[in-house]
């Protein structure tokens, strides 16, 4: 018997004995064979001419092939869209990536049990609630005739449109990207946190070290793996940031400011002429930018002596 009749056997053989294990994964298989790789076909429509009554098989290709991407680089919209999205990436992760660490570390200080959990459900809560949701509050809060201003006047000051205001509306969408998503990602640290031995603290604490040495010694290096993989992807998504929430928060006074890649697809495709081609042109330019992210925060992190994600 050849050595690899001999591996096929030892394979066949581990998967009847874990075949429990195989049925158990077979709906999540099926789920991302169907939805994420059978889509694939689409990225074609990227190539092509697209005609509805001919379907994505039977529209012709492109003459040329790059045509769609050429049209792409021609717009001075996209490249607009395009670094507004490049340039919100990265302050999407430098203000929320350190966040969910400082609040998970502070809250793994607490003693106190039950009012620990009180504080986890209070900032776990605002994950579960819509963009559109969050988009009407900080309407409520931040109009002409919102909360802010309201005690803006009765201090005696002047009503200011806060979300007309090109400067701010950036930093009003990453504090509230931040206010959202902390506690919920903070929950990743603390499970990170519970796998460190409490005899590492007890001797630090032996030692002569304060809270503050126990944190930067003890608990980051304990989570700081964890970190680094959540760092990794979060580069990998640098262009997939905001659309719910660009949409349901942008006016299009400031849309110039704020529009990203995403919402300017959906713009080109549901409220402009529909050419889908063009925005599936769009659409894959993104992922690959993406991917490309990925490798290079991956790369550098082992560069860097850490653990990446492949």
């Amino acid at each position: 018997m050849t050595t690899v009749e001999t591996r096929k056997k030892n394979l066949g053989k581990r998967i009847l004995q874990n075949k429990w294990v195989y049925l158990f994964l077979l709906p999540g298989i099926a789920y991302l064979i169907l939805f994420s790789y059978v889509p694939m076909y689409g990225l074609t429509l990227a190539f092509k001419d697209f005609k509805i009554s001919a379907g994505i098989f039977g529209s012709p290709w492109s003459d040329p092939l790059y045509k769609n991407f050429a049209k792409m680089f021609d717009q001075p919209d996209f490249w607009r869209a395009f670094f507004n999205t490049f340039r919100m990436g990265f302050w999407y992760i430098l203000t929320g990536f350190p966040m969910p660490i400082i609040l998970a570390m502070l809250l793994n200080e607490l003693k106190a049990n039950r009012y620990k959990k009180v504080l986890q459900t209070v900032y776990t809560f605002p994950n579960f609630l819509s963009w559109v949701i969050i988009g009407g509050l900080m309407t409520t809060l931040f109009a002409s005739d919102g909360f802010v201003n309201m005690i803006i006047r009765m201090c005696g000051g002047e009503t200011y449109n806060f979300l007309t205001d090109t400067d701010l509306i950036r930093p009003l969408l990453y504090a509230s990207n931040v206010w959202k998503g902390a506690g919920w990602s903070a929950i990743m640290y603390l499970a990170a946190m519970s796998g460190i031995s409490p005899e590492l603290y007890e001797a630090a604490e032996v030692d002569g070290a304060n809270r503050f040495h126990k944190m930067l010694y003890i608990t980051w290096p304990g989570i700081k793996p964890t970190a680094v993989i959540l760092l990794i992807l979060a580069f990998g998504g640098i262009m997939n940031n905001g659309f719910d929430q660009i949409l349901n928060m942008v006016n299009p006074v400031v849309q110039d400011a704020a529009e990203n890649i995403d919402t300017y697809i959906y713009r080109k495709t549901f409220q402009d002429k529909p050419d889908y081609g063009f925005s599936t042109a769009m659409g894959l330019s993104k992922s690959v930018i993406n991917f490309v992210f990925l490798l290079a925060a991956n790369k550098i992190a082992k560069l860097l002596g850490e653990g990446g994600v492949m």
